[in-house]
């Protein structure tokens, strides 16, 4: 058996490993859809507790009163609740339209905090530590600003988490709301659908784990007290809070039915930047927390960790040196014995991603369209090579940024 032979076989079954717990992660996900698809929500305990929203914003004026006003008419009293909009050292005309807001809506909760380059400016993170000194809430929860929320969503998380001491957050989930937009949002709406929630879904149903999104969940005040708040070295905020709330040793849960609406990238230009930023996000909080994996009191998260590790470092790799090894022993260069083999394996793994993908589409109401097949055949060769090049360039800007000690800043997502 020659190297190229060993490197293809070690490729291949890191490949097919993780493509076999992505089908288990999607066949228990999509038993906790049936299982809580007619499961009623959960009655509020006592009194309605208070809640905090809070909303991060740096030059979002084409989207954020859309975003505030769809706050103010949740299905939750409004004397329980209160809006804290952090207009973030903006450039934009951002502060004179909640200002405009705020005098529409005099009676109700509506907190603007303007900052500026001193007080702010400097990411997510410390946007959020600078509006939590300002909140009252019991509970804290967080949105983001392009985001219209469903009447019930903030019920749905203040239900579950009020029913169930054990939890330390609970996460609804973003849906695509400019999905027919392009064939890019197309493409984006399924992966959201099919590989963050359904994965998600599977977690909680196998594991009782889950990673807060950067939208849409609500948590403890209290934890957010004990662990200083959020990380402002951290891009990936969110991702980051979710092993601190697992090491404090509370679960968090996936409620499927609290659902928001969120404007995505419609263009190639700023999907890139926004998934670099990202996976460079994630590599940080994997880095961070990667000796946990040889502490005991982390032992019920190992899972996480191991799958983060798995998708970021071993399946990128794998699928690097498979595309190259096959590519080259086309062009004769090398000579691989299990070449064919491989090609048999690859059209294989394209059925089942193309199956499991539309399985879980299913699932979700005004998605169970036949021409989602072809998209999703599309998506694999297209889409999915395309998440290669950027969890590449999200490893080489997190090294540079690494080297160079640069400053956590805003990675705003352009909207449309």
């Amino acid at each position: 058996m020659t190297i190229a032979d060993i490197l293809m076989l070690i490729s291949v079954i890191c490949i097919w490993s993780l493509l076999l717990v992505n089908v288990v992660l999607i066949v228990a996900g999509y038993l906790y859809y049936i299982e809580i698809e007619n499961k009623p929500l959960p009655p509020l305990k006592g009194e309605t507790p208070f809640v905090s929203i809070m909303v991060p914003a740096h030059n979002e004026g084409k989207v954020i009163m859309k975003t505030v006003e769809s706050l103010l008419a949740l299905d939750y009293p409004n004397d329980r609740y209160e809006i804290i909009v952090i207009n973030d050292n903006s450039s934009d005309n951002s502060s004179v339209l909640l200002e405009h807001l705020q005098s529409k809506y005099p009676e109700r909760n509506l907190t603007i905090i303007n900052t500026d380059a001193v007080t702010g400016g400097k990411g997510k993170s410390n946007a959020l530590n600078i509006g939590f000194q300002k909140s009252k809430g019991e509970y804290i929860a967080i949105y983001d600003a392009d985001n219209t929320p469903e009447k019930k969503a903030l019920l749905y998380l203040v239900s579950e988490i009020t029913n169930d001491p054990t939890l330390g957050a609970v996460i609804g989930k973003f849906r695509t709301r400019n999905r027919d937009a392009n064939l890019l949002t197309r493409f984006i709406n399924i992966e959201t659908l099919s590989f963050q929630w359904m994965a998600q879904a599977g977690r909680w149903k196998l594991f009782k784990l889950c990673t807060i999104p950067g939208t849409n969940f609500i948590m403890r005040r209290e934890i957010v007290e004990r662990i200083g708040g959020w990380d402002v070295k951290a891009i990936a905020e969110d991702t980051e809070i979710s092993f601190r709330i697992y090491m404090m040793g509370y679960r968090i849960k996936f409620q499927p039915k609290s659902v928001t609406w969120e404007q995505e990238p419609q263009t190639v230009k700023v999907w890139f930047k926004q998934r670099t930023r990202w996976a460079k996000g994630n590599i940080y909080v994997i880095v961070k927390n990667v000796p946990l994996l040889f502490k005991r009191s982390a032992r019920s998260i190992r899972f996480d960790i191991i799958y983060f590790l798995s998708i970021y470092f071993l399946l990128l790799t794998s699928l690097v040196m498979s595309d190259l090894l096959l590519v080259l022993h086309a062009l004769g260069y090398i000579t691989t014995t299990i070449a064919s083999f491989s090609s048999f394996l690859w059209v294989l793994a394209i059925t089942l991603f193309v199956v499991g993908t539309f399985v879980t589409l299913v699932t979700e109401k005004g998605e169970m369209r036949l021409s989602n097949i072809w998209i999703i055949m599309l998506m694999y060769v297209s889409y999915c090579q395309m998440w290669m090049v950027v969890a590449a360039y999200g490893m080489y800007t997190y090294l540079k940024d690494l080297v160079f000690k640069r400053e956590v800043k805003w990675y705003k997502t352009e909207r449309f």
